[in-house]
């Protein structure tokens, strides 16, 4: 039954866009032209507004746009969100083996990609229509509905052929990955010199001008960005940077080397940022949902309706919309201080809310990935590996790689949740989070790089690296 359910997708798939894999080698610097393409195309459906909308856009849960690359009132108003949910539902669910999906095979693969496409699209569709009935974009759009409707799906079809694009071998990367570096950098770029309400040049005039004090210039002031929020922003790519280079080297040999001694690293953050991305995601959705929900009741005062109350009520200022009460408003940051001193309840429950999805995401991504210690200790002892001492079995690998890579699991995702949550309650620019993915896209393409440049020069090296 579940070899049945990919299956489904095969004559869907004649009629998808596709990008074709590449016939030919194709070279490094025509890989950097590709790539600053896509990028130069994303950047400027950030900026292309809706056609029919007919309110202005607001700055609601900016926060977790950062991770969805999107923008407030744009052609890339979804970003990148159904795109990397409907890659997680897949994989949870072909982790878990509730569908049959053996990666090895090429059909098999093909078939999950276009499964891939398709629920892509699909999500698209629904967070599309979210929009439209949570009154976003407007009252009474009447056929300008269909006309933004229409807008969204084909933009987020655009956004999953540039990923395609990139990740089949025509750039560097992945889309998905450059999106979001993109988003972060844009965000921390305009939050430091926008004209309106830059740091260095909005706030800034403002306090020249007497209209603001030092005061309110270094800890934030209204839509004003702070000081304290810039050093923050420093110190935590700083800190993200050295926690990535954390790491417990385990003794390994070569059995088929003797006397060749190796090390094998588990790092800290075992899991990457990945518990941060599902808890944020599952918060983005508890967010969208609950304000469609609040809208098609017709969004009631608080204390008028009990289910409302309990998803969550939201506050209307101007074009704004903002969490006001329920489970919206708790799985939201504060993002200054002032917010954290107005409603530390918030906080500190935000936080844990936080700590403990990030930690059970962490360990359910541990078995679904492929990361758990027994699939570890079968890889290294199919790559010739053991422990020095003891005979070539996977059962020492698996006894001594569970005294670590469980507790390390854990540990890694409470310390990218703490660094996300505290980083976003002293008002980092780009969020917590984004700043979290930034840095291990920004190491990821270093090595990328390096790996490229070095097979560009060096051709022999193309058979060391598997390509």
């Amino acid at each position: 039954m579940a070899g049945r359910f990919l299956s489904i997708f095969k004559p869907i798939g004649r009629i998808l866009p596709e990008i074709k894999v590449p016939e030919r080698k194709v070279k490094f610097n025509e890989k950097l032209f590709w790539t600053a393409l896509v990028l130069i195309v994303y950047l400027v459906m950030t900026q292309i507004p809706l056609y029919g909308i007919t309110s202005q856009a607001g700055n609601e849960f900016n926060a977790l746009r950062v991770i969805f690359a999107s923008n407030r009132g744009t052609l890339m108003e979804l970003g990148i969100g159904p795109i990397v949910t409907a890659g997680l539902i897949l994989q949870l669910l072909s982790g878990s083996s509730i569908i049959d999906c053996d990666m090895s095979k090429p059909e098999d693969r093909g078939l999950f990609t276009i499964a891939s496409k398709v629920f892509s699209i699909v999500l698209t569709g629904v967070q599309g229509g979210a929009y439209i009935l949570s009154g976003m974009y407007g009252n009474d759009l009447g056929t300008a509905a269909v006309v933004i409707f229409f807008q969204l799906i084909a933009a987020g079809i655009i956004v999953m052929l540039l990923d395609e694009l990139v990740q089949k071998g025509w750039g560097l990367g992945s889309g998905i990955s450059l999106f979001i570096m993109a988003g972060v950098a844009q965000q921390i770029l305009w939050q430091s010199f926008s004209p309106s309400n830059g740091l260095f040049v909005g706030a800034l005039q403002q306090l020249i001008t007497n209209n603001m004090t030092i005061v309110d210039w270094i800890v934030g002031a209204g839509v004003y960005p702070s000081l304290i929020g810039l050093i923050a922003t420093i110190g935590a790519f700083l800190v993200i940077i050295y926690l990535n280079g954390i790491r417990i080297e385990l003794p390994m040999s070569y059995a088929g080397y003797k006397g060749f001694r190796s090390k094998y690293p588990i790092k800290l953050l075992y899991v990457s940022n990945l518990p941060v991305i599902f808890a944020s995601a599952l918060f983005a959705n508890v967010y969208f949902f609950s304000q469609l929900f609040w809208s098609t009741q017709g969004r009631p005062a608080p204390g008028t309706n009990l289910l409302v109350d309990i998803f969550g009520s939201y506050s209307v200022n101007g074009t704004n919309i903002t969490p006001h009460g329920g489970l919206s408003h708790y799985v939201t940051a504060p993002q200054s201080l002032q917010a954290v001193g107005a409603d530390p309840i918030r906080a500190f429950i935000y936080l844990g809310i936080l700590i403990v999805f990030c930690a059970v995401f962490s360990l359910i991504w541990l078995e679904v990935g492929g990361l758990g210690p027994s699939t570890v200790a079968q890889q290294l002892m199919d790559s010739g590996m053991q422990i020095p001492g003891y005979r070539r079995s996977s059962k020492p690998i698996e006894t001594m790689l569970k005294r670590y890579i469980p507790v390390v699991t854990v540990l890694g995702g409470i310390i990218v949740a703490l660094v996300a949550g505290i980083c976003d309650f002293l008002g980092v620019f780009g969020s917590g989070v984004g700043i979290l993915l930034s840095v291990g896209i920004i190491y990821q393409y270093y090595e990328l790089l390096m790996r490229e440049r070095a097979a560009e020069m060096y051709p022999a090296f193309r058979r060391i690296l598997g390509e």
